[in-house]
């Protein structure tokens, strides 16, 4: 079965596979640019409006509604595999049996889903340190967010065809579109005087509406789609099973790593400690964000290496891909890692109060995390890939506990500096004694040639930029925003400049600029070609 456009929305070939990537990747990076850039603007407004504790209580509200994206139970990463693998075969009877079984799955999560989020939604003064005046507002808004977390399920479906037919793309614009109207309708909400409850009713609308808008997608991306529950096939559920349940295994252990020290800030110290943690938090999350997106679209590609058997590839694949996702992250964490003060001082101006300068260092500690998270994201990669994905999985777990259980001890005799060190510790521990080593055995090469070829060669001009950093920001003008913007493009030219003169060599530097001209020369030429 073909639509009117014959076998290209089957042919995973078709395309040029560094051209797909890059379309991907790109779009991807512009969809994380504009929530970053809205996240900046928007977070000083909504303290502004609502004050520390209000926001506070919003995004601890939000850090709980994020946890119940386990209940997805790793099918929404297996939909994505198996849509892409029965794409390949062109068996709309296989596409549809899945997208129709998953559908009906998720349905009933989210119902699941539902009925847990109204139950802490009552029990909000029993659970966290609020007021009760914050825990009757925090009741009608994890309702309202409870209805989004609920319909996200099943309507995730269409989102899983598109990637599944390598649409990533058309995925992004939805998420930049509805991210600028959501912003639009926050923004206009707390200048008419809005309060905070009318805000998530707002803006929550929204993003409901924007779930059609991806069914939309879904339809015309593969108009063969049909999903009904007569299609529902128990041995599809069992199929997609097979897979998912490591992959929900990594999913929990990553929010255990990720998302769970605003939680823990919740409990034990409230939620203007909170707001204070959320300031830091935003900052790193869109830094892995806006860094991490090369390692995403590599994983069909170790899969197939694999597959294939072809060990040289999976070799290039960890060297080069470690070393540009450092190359990627490290100038803007040493960024961060100099510059948090100033950095927040002219980012939240009059807001910027002793308090919430609180997450400066909070900030310094997240950002080495976040180096070493980025750093080492190719060599999960390859694990997840390539036949290890149960190790990485337990790992991952393992990492996850360490941590809060870390965070808790350290709460209490060090504040929210504790937490931060508490998410350090144990993933620094885990990438460098137990991940890396792991891909560099899987792909056969000794941690120490993996090490001179693709770590060292993007550490050491991150270590002169510092350096350099340190001095010129004792200066008694660098805390201006003209300062501050100069020493950030600055650091970042001198890294990339030491990195690509110096640091790698001729070869490397001929493969960037061939695959560079590559998207663009191929761009250039018109699809019917």
């Amino acid at each position: 079965m073909t639509d009117g456009r014959g076998a290209e929305s089957w042919a995973p070939g078709r395309e040029r596979q560094v051209v797909t990537v890059a379309r991907n990747v790109s779009t991807r990076y512009l969809a994380i640019i504009v929530e970053i850039v809205i996240g900046l603007v928007l977070l000083p407004l909504n303290l502004a409006y609502l004050g520390p504790a209000e926001y506070g209580l919003w995004v601890l509200l939000g850090s709980v509604t994020i946890h119940f994206s386990l209940l997805d139970l790793g099918y929404a990463g297996a939909l994505v595999k198996f849509m892409a693998h029965y794409r390949a075969h062109r068996d709309a009877r296989a596409l549809n049996e899945i997208a129709s079984t998953l559908f009906f799955v998720f349905l009933v999560i989210g119902l699941v889903a539902y009925a847990l989020t109204i139950g802490v939604a009552f029990n909000l003064d029993h659970i966290f340190r609020v007021t009760p005046v914050q825990a009757e507002t925090g009741k009608w808004i994890l309702t309202i967010i409870g209805l989004y977390v609920a319909l996200n399920f099943p309507f995730s479906v269409y989102g899983g065809v598109m990637a599944g037919f390598q649409r990533y793309d058309a995925n992004n614009f939805v998420a930049i579109v509805t991210s600028v109207v959501a912003a639009l309708v926050n923004a206009a909400v707390l200048l008419a005087g809005g309060d905070l409850l009318t805000l998530v009713a707002a803006t929550t609308g929204v993003r409901i509406l924007a779930f059609f808008v991806y069914r939309l997608n879904a339809y015309r991306i593969f108009p063969d789609l049909r999903i009904s529950l007569s299609r529902f096939r128990t041995s599809r559920l069992r199929e997609v099973t097979g897979f998912s349940i490591y992959s929900s295994i990594i999913d929990w252990a990553n929010k255990l790593n990720y998302q769970l020290d605003e939680i823990v800030i919740g409990v034990f110290m409230g939620s203007a400690s909170v707001a204070v943690y959320a300031v830091a938090e935003r900052i790193i999350s869109g830094t892995q964000r806006l860094t991490n997106q090369l390692n995403g679209v590599l994983f069909p590609t170790v899969v197939d290496s694999d597959a294939g058997e072809h060990r040289e590839r999976l070799q290039q694949i960890l060297l080069q891909g470690t070393r540009l996702s450092l190359a990627m992250v490290l100038p803007l964490a040493v960024t961060l890692i100099l510059l948090a003060d100033p950095l927040l001082r002219v980012w939240l101006r009059d807001k910027a109060t002793p308090t919430m300068l609180g997450a400066v260092p909070l900030i310094q500690i997240l950002a080495v995390g976040v180096v070493i998270r980025v750093g080492n994201a190719t060599g999960t990669t390859v694990l997840k890939g390539a036949g290890c994905h149960r190790m990485l999985a337990f790992v991952n777990l393992g990492t996850g506990l360490v941590n809060v259980a870390l965070s808790i001890m350290l709460i209490k005799p060090y504040g929210l500096v504790g937490v931060a060190w508490g998410t350090l510790i144990p993933i620094a521990f885990a990438s460098f004694f137990i991940l890396y080593p792991a891909a560099c055995r899987r792909v056969g090469l000794s941690v120490r040639h993996g090490v001179v070829h693709s770590v060292l060669p993007a550490i050491w001009p991150a270590l002169v930029v510092i350096v350099l950093g340190y001095w010129v920001a004792q200066s008694p003008w660098s805390g201006t925003l003209l300062a501050v913007v100069m020493q950030a493009v600055a650091g970042g030219l001198l890294y990339l400049a030491l990195f690509f003169s110096v640091a790698i060599g001729r070869r490397d530097r001929a493969l960037y600029t061939e695959k560079a001209l590559e998207v663009l020369g191929r761009r250039g030429v018109p699809s019917a070609a």
